[in-house]
């Protein structure tokens, strides 16, 4: 498996694409990037609304730490074709590979029991409920443009990961 690029994680929140791209950074010693902890920052320090600010802090980090020679794990809902494509331009930019991730939870009501009995990693973060869940916009991946599939549902952290590294090491 060539270890050194970009790995970009994708899904709606509750599905498990925290642990599993914690996981993959740790296995292999990659820069790890949420969005979530850099958007929260961003509020904190500014006070502002946000839209895309904290992409692109995060796609110029990536880029450094790529240039360095390090892969790096980001971990965000990356729901539009536009925020992945972004991503893909800054693998292309720093001449390394780029491979998406897309976590899903096939079964609504483990989806559902996930969102509602989780608390924030990222100090200070509110977390969507089940309804912001469910109406968030998240685009589906055109045909012949699929990413990596992980479906989580009533699995361990630790058989999604194994799944996970196994697909990659194809």
């Amino acid at each position: 498996m060539r270890h050194h690029g970009l790995y970009v994680f994708c899904g709606l929140p509750g599905v498990g694409k925290s642990t599993l791209a914690q996981g993959l950074a740790t296995r292999l010693g990659a820069v790890y990037l949420r969005i979530d902890t850099i958007e929260q920052a961003l509020r904190d320090l500014c006070a502002a609304e946000l839209t895309v600010e904290g992409y692109l802090l995060a796609h110029r980090l990536a880029a450094d730490n790529l240039r360095l020679g390090r892969s790096v794990v980001a971990d965000s809902c990356n729901p539009v074709a536009l925020t992945r494509e972004q991503w893909r331009r800054v693998a292309v930019g720093q001449d390394v590979h780029c491979r998406d991730i897309e976590v899903i939870c096939s079964d609504p009501e483990e989806h559902r029991c996930r969102v509602e009995s989780r608390s924030p990693e990222v100090a200070g973060l509110k977390l969507p409920d089940w309804p912001a869940v469910q109406a968030r916009e998240y685009h589906a991946w055109p045909p012949g443009d699929a990413p990596l599939r992980i479906d989580t549902a009533g699995r361990t952290p630790e058989e999604c990961l194994e799944e996970l590294w196994q697909k990659l090491d194809r």
